[in-house]
């Protein structure tokens, strides 16, 4: 991040989030002098702490307990006692009974551990190693796996494997020393796995003296928390940062209140996500951020803080509940036929809490706590297998009752957010199709947004034809996180060579593309056709036109028709690329009449726009393109097709697909 990047972030900022960081750095210089000039000590005296820990579960009783989900539990679990956990799809290299906490499993790179955490150049990828990497192990989701493992088997040799890691963590990672203390989300989420893990312990002997008991982990429960109610995220970056670290501050407050000031921490942390539950989420139950994995961390996070309130005695009340179950009823109304959302903006599959073996659907299993939790609609998925983690959850939770109306029908149109849905559900043949007209990002960096305004997703199936290509990336490897962000990157047109939105970094835009719904009719899936119509100005501010664009779903044909032009632009013609992009299960075959496809249980052809010369591309590095990442730090060669040339203000550019 150089001079150029801060200046960008800087105009970005309100004058009272200036003063706040202003004010955050010099917390950060008073932390520095006073625990590493000073050498001081930030133990607690015990008059400070009272015994205890809060809100127990009942038994688990082996007979209600989901067989499938407790044996891909159990195998999970025995991974990680042989030392085998991933981190994004790579194996850690060290991971027995003392991990390296410090290691970029990927690169072999290794943090600092005794540096001021403030002095780490922790995006520095050549000096410290991604630091997605080194983070990730440390929200101990291997613990509560474990944990879990132990609740349903009563096997203490999982005991012994937390108690090994948790020790050597709270030993290598003294305040404010090494990497782990850079970033608030890390703190929150840690916090969370924490409680969790000692509310799994229960029925374990060593559980108090492994935690309440222990002046170690007190001390560290308390920088923790002090950490939290010092450093909070900030205007721009009040986003799912913000939720993480209310909730870790809350759930640790609320099941560990044993220190003076654990009771304004639990009441300051209940206020904030009282108030983020309506800040950041639609009122039709979509996250702002519109990046569908935050969607899914942000439920989670609000799930585990207004389960921690009912467990504890301390509710959240139905403020919180209300916007659960909105976006509960929201994702439940765009998976597809096989229980997967849309992918749209950023992910880095990123987990509230986990209790499940980690290649579980958390998609399904959020839908599963929700008819857990408050019940389920007509429409609904049907429901799947169910995960450990709801019958965990929910046993003993009431919700109150909920005071909004739910949706009596599947909703296609989500209007505040930007998003529609095509659809056509047969037997033995789903099309899902959605379109995008939605606002760029949340608050005034957009920080996890993609240039994909007006871009489509078309699934059979299940199957991605039409893909969104993903994330990969975040930090470091600058041309691969650029084109994943980008314009070309996403099925949509782009203009005068540039992305729709400015980016000025990896985490910043500094334009956002605006998105206005024109029309859409034939929603219901008994219409013979569906249309959806829109447009955006992101290229107006320099002197570019307008896009808008066109789709049509013919249903009995299963025919989309793209139709795409600009106008109002002020040059004549104007330099054009327009992008499909296929998932990495679609065969192409670009003839001269148009491109032949094929899948897995299915085939179509896509006839293309005759104004543009079309090329087909497929893991291409300089520049990149023709890629898909089904996860964070993970991707795969896919067909991408190319059409290029200079068009006209109101011609239009056709394009038609048929499933066969």
């Amino acid at each position: 991040m150089n001079a150029t990047w801060y200046w960008r972030r800087l105009r970005r900022m309100a004058p009272s989030e200036v003063v706040g960081r202003a004010r955050d750095a010099a917390v950060r210089r008073f932390w520095k002098y006073r625990y590493l000039v000073r050498n001081a000590s930030e133990s607690q005296s015990a008059s400070l702490y009272r015994a205890g820990f809060v809100g127990t579960l009942p038994p688990m009783e082996a007979a209600q307990l989901p067989e499938f989900a407790r044996d891909s539990l159990l195998k999970a679990a025995e991974d990680v006692l042989e030392g085998r956990w991933c981190v994004f799809g790579t194996p850690h290299p060290k991971f027995d009974e003392y991990p390296d906490w410090f290691v970029d499993a990927r690169s072999g790179c290794r943090a600092p551990n005794d540096d001021y955490a403030f002095d780490i150049p922790y995006r520095n990828e050549d000096r410290i190693g991604n630091i997605k990497y080194i983070w990730e192990p440390s929200r101990h989701h291997h613990l509560t796996v474990l944990a879990a493992a132990y609740a349903v088997s009563r096997d203490e040799r999982y005991t012994r494997r937390i108690a090994d890691h948790l020790q050597s963590w709270w030993r290598e990672n003294p305040f404010l020393r090494g990497p782990h203390w850079i970033s608030g989300i890390e703190i929150g989420i840690r916090l969370i796995a924490w409680v969790w893990v000692r509310r799994l312990l229960s029925e374990w002997g060593g559980a108090a003296e492994l935690f309440e008991k222990n002046p170690r982990f007190l001390s560290q429960l308390h920088q923790h928390q002090r950490w939290l109610s010092m450093l909070p995220s900030r205007g721009s970056s009040a986003n799912n940062h913000l939720v993480a670290e209310a909730a870790g501050q809350f759930v640790a407050a609320s099941a560990f209140p044993v220190f003076s000031e654990s009771q304004n921490w639990r009441e300051h942390a209940a206020d904030v996500l009282r108030r983020e539950a309506v800040a950041q989420t639609y009122s039709s139950g979509f996250n702002r951020e519109l990046a569908t994995e935050y969607q899914g961390l942000v439920l989670e996070l609000f799930l585990v803080a207004a389960i921690e309130g009912e467990l504890t005695g301390c509710p959240l009340g139905t403020i919180v509940w209300d916007r659960v179950r909105a976006m509960t009823d929201a994702l439940a109304a765009i998976l597809d036929v096989k229980g997967n959302p849309p992918r749209q903006g950023d992910g880095d599959d990123a987990s509230g809490l986990l209790l499940d073996a980690p290649a579980y659907n958390r998609w399904t299993a959020l839908l599963s706590t929700g008819r857990a939790l408050f019940g389920g609609l007509p429409w609904w998925p049907p429901e799947s297998e169910r995960d450990l983690r709801t019958y965990v959850w929910t046993r003993g939770v009431t919700v109150p009752p909920l005071r909004e109306r739910r949706p009596s029908e599947r909703p296609s149109l989500f209007a505040d957010a930007g998003h529609v849905y095509l659809r056509k559900n047969e037997i033995g043949k789903e099309i899902w199709c959605r379109c995008d007209h939605g606002p760029h990002g949340f608050l005034g960096i957009a920080a996890h947004a993609h240039a994909d305004a007006l871009s489509i997703e078309l699934r059979v199936n299940g199957i991605n034809v039409l893909a969104d290509p993903g994330t990969y990336c975040y930090h470091g490897e600058t041309d691969w996180r650029d084109y994943f962000r980008s314009t070309i990157g996403h099925n949509t047109l782009e203009l005068l060579g540039q992305d729709q939105s400015i980016s000025g970094g990896p985490f910043l835009w500094t334009s956002h593309a605006e998105s206005r719904l024109i029309n859409v009719s034939g929603l219901d899936e008994g219409a013979s056709g569906a249309t959806w119509q829109a447009e955006h100005f992101g290229y107006v501010g320099r002197g570019g036109p307008v896009h808008r664009r066109t789709v049509e779903f013919d249903r009995g044909t299963l025919t989309f028709t793209i139709n795409d032009r600009i106008y109002d632009g002020r040059m004549n013609l104007v330099p054009a690329r327009l992008a499909f992009h296929f998932g990495p299960s679609v065969e192409c075959d670009l003839t001269s009449t148009g491109v032949n496809l094929s899948w897995p249980g299915g085939e179509g052809r896509f006839e293309l726009a005759n104004e543009l010369s079309w090329s087909l591309h497929r893991g291409e590095t300089n520049p990149p393109l023709g890629w898909y990442s089904k996860s964070f730090g993970t991707k795969t060669p896919a067909f991408t097709l190319v059409g290029a040339g200079n068009i006209s203000n109101g011609v239009a550019l056709v394009s038609r697909l048929q499933v066969y």
